[in-house]
């Protein structure tokens, strides 16, 4: 017997493969950067980011989120052929040993996210909702792959200090809406959606958030949920991001309960065993 469930939702083509939600999915990151939040430097050249990729696979990942600029407040920035040449090696290695693996690529560059699409990533995660670079949503369109929009205001280095809401979760889907309209009226079909924990938003907001994330199924789309060991677990708890996976597993209990359908973490086996024990 099932104890909780998925809310219902459109299915999901990416590379001519249907990704479907009836239990939730789990996205495991994969940070190819030398300076990421929390494992920042653990998989920024190519055998190491093999090495962990394949640790993801093992452990149950049905999605694996490649990242090549972080987004951490003050990290410097990356040019886009740097970004480029850090996720297409390890893109194009991951599609030859595991031709039926879906690839997500984060990024908020369009030129990134189709050279990437080329070598074999299926997917576009856009942290900006397409605010950083005007020509990602008519890449989107143009290529015709699934597409995650995530909420954020300004930039990662002036994010925190736009969070002036009337009420957080009714702005955030304010927001997201014209984004998909906007993205609709392109002909892209495919959209997941991000409410963007951590970005431009407070402790309480994301708590807020967090809480009411159930609001956004108003729209349809599949949801993602992505507090994996951000400052909204540790810096509640008063603890380090490496101290905050029991933290990370409560809050993505929570996230389920809100029939969230896609989780993305660091740590995939224990998000697994969370899906095993409630669905």
């Amino acid at each position: 017997m099932k104890h909780l469930q998925t809310t219902p939702t459109q299915t999901i083509n990416a590379g001519g493969r249907l990704i479907t939600f009836e239990n939730p999915l789990i996205m495991g990151i994969l940070n190819v950067t030398p300076d990421s939040f929390y494992d920042g430097g653990k998989h920024n050249n190519v055998e190491q980011a093999l090495a962990q990729a394949e640790r993801l696979v093992i452990d149950g990942a049905d999605i694996i989120d490649i990242g090549g600029y972080s987004s951490r407040p003050g990290a410097p920035p990356v040019s886009p052929e740097e970004e480029i040449n850090r996720a297409i090696p390890v893109i194009r290695e991951l599609v030859r040993r595991h031709p039926d693996l879906i690839l997500s690529i984060d990024t908020f560059r369009a030129d990134v996210a189709e050279a990437c699409i080329e070598a074999g990533a299926h997917i576009i995660n856009d942290i900006s909702g397409g605010t950083l670079d005007k020509n990602m949503f008519v890449t989107v369109a143009r290529l015709q792959v699934p597409y995650i929009l995530m909420h954020m205001r300004g930039t990662p280095e002036t994010m925190q200090t736009l969070t002036d809401y009337d009420d957080v979760v009714i702005d955030v889907a304010t927001a997201l809406g014209e984004k998909i309209s906007a993205l609709r009226a392109l002909g892209v079909k495919d959209i997941i959606l991000d409410p963007g924990f951590g970005f431009a938003k407070t402790l309480e907001q994301n708590h807020e958030l967090l809480h009411r994330v159930d609001e956004l199924h108003y729209f349809g789309l599949p949801i993602l949920g992505g507090i994996s060991r951000k400052s909204m677990v540790y810096k509640k708890l008063g603890i380090t991001a490496e101290e905050a996976l029991a933290g990370t597993i409560a809050l993505n209990t929570l996230l389920l309960s809100k029939g969230v359908q896609l989780l993305r973490v660091h740590d995939v086996k224990e998000a697994k065993q969370l899906i095993a024990l409630l669905f």
